[in-house]
């Protein structure tokens, strides 16, 4: 497996969102190949090769929009004396400035983070809630109390007592099926978390003697909100993969009513990133840690490639000018 491919496979495993940008077609000389790839995380940092300098703010751009926007894109990279190409959905043109003679056809594929579910326990709803949460796509934590326990679906396993450790958000779920042998442990647990929705799988009876427990400690009534037992739709008598069944639909259901409730953070995967203007060539650049940059009485201006930054250094005020007045 090549470094990015590795490098990617570690994101996936930690469920942080990334971008992989493979080369699909080169116009020679250009120092990259077809199959060469790089993954860029949100913080703009590059991992992998898609033809050095003159490719990399380009592609680093277009990556971060392409986690922004959660669309992939075909980014052509073409040099100034190349015909005429026009920008189309799904299309990205972009004439670099770089010496090098030749381009290139990047492709970028957002990856981005899976809703996720902590099950607690590991009773038959919670086998079977396992493997069909990963069939709807959630990547699966088991958060269990004895080292005889298992999840043979779930992708990790912690235990109870580091069930904060997972990183959880609004539209992520944490399901507590203990057959009643820790379940104020994992309420207890879960509610500390940011999950937005906690099922317990029990009587209606234990539920509420489990609320009355919670209430008499530190739990703010906001958090007891998110509490849903029993869990699960109501759909009469039902089997132990049933009750699974009816569980996953509540959590699917909790999870599109916070982004109906908050469009705009899921409309936009990541926020879109700051950009600034190459002064010497026009081109867009991605405002992340390692862009290239030069400062000028107090203002600070990035660059496509070392080249525009060297011309800029030459003559800083002229090169103003001619952007202005461009």
């Amino acid at each position: 497996m090549s470094g990015s491919l590795r490098r990617a496979a570690e994101l996936e495993s930690r469920n942080e969102p990334f971008a992989l940008a493979t080369v699909i077609q080169v116009d020679r000389p250009v120092s990259a190949k077809p199959g060469d790839r790089a993954v860029i995380t949100s913080d703009g940092r590059l991992s992998g090769w898609v033809g050095g300098s003159c490719s990399e703010p380009i592609v680093v751009r277009e990556a971060l929009l392409s986690l922004s926007d959660g669309r992939p894109r075909l980014v052509r990279i073409r040099p100034p004396e190349a015909p005429f190409e026009r920008s189309q959905p799904g299309v990205i043109v972009e004439i670099t400035t770089c010496e090098s003679e030749g381009g290139l056809d990047v492709f970028v594929e957002p990856r981005l983070a899976k809703p996720q579910v902590v099950i607690v326990g590991s009773s038959p709803v919670a086998r079977t809630l396992a493997e069909l949460a990963h069939t709807l796509g959630y990547r699966v934590s088991a958060a269990l109390d004895a080292p005889a326990e298992r999840i043979p679906a779930a992708d990790d396993t912690v235990a109870l007592a580091d069930l904060n450790s997972i990183a959880l958000r609004a539209e992520d779920a944490v399901v507590i099926a203990t057959m009643n042998r820790y379940d104020l442990e994992g309420v207890e647990a879960a509610l500390a978390t940011e999950a937005g929705y906690v099922g317990v799988v029990a009587s209606k009876k234990r539920v509420d003697k489990l609320v009355d427990l919670v209430r008499s400690g530190a739990v703010s009534p906001e958090s007891l909100e998110r509490l849903h037992g029993p869990a699960g739709f109501d759909l009469g008598p039902s089997s132990q993969k049933e009750i699974a069944l009816a569980i996953l639909a509540e959590m699917v259901a909790k999870r599109h009513d916070v982004e109906a409730a908050r469009p705009e953070e899921f409309c936009e995967p990541s926020a879109t990133p700051a950009q600034g203007i190459d002064p010497i060539c026009g081109m867009s650049v991605a405002i992340v840690e390692g862009a290239i940059i030069a400062t000028h009485d107090g203002e600070t201006y990035y660059f496509c490639a070392p080249g525009c930054r060297k011309a800029f250094l030459a003559d800083p005020e002229g090169a103003l000018e001619r952007a202005s007045a461009g």
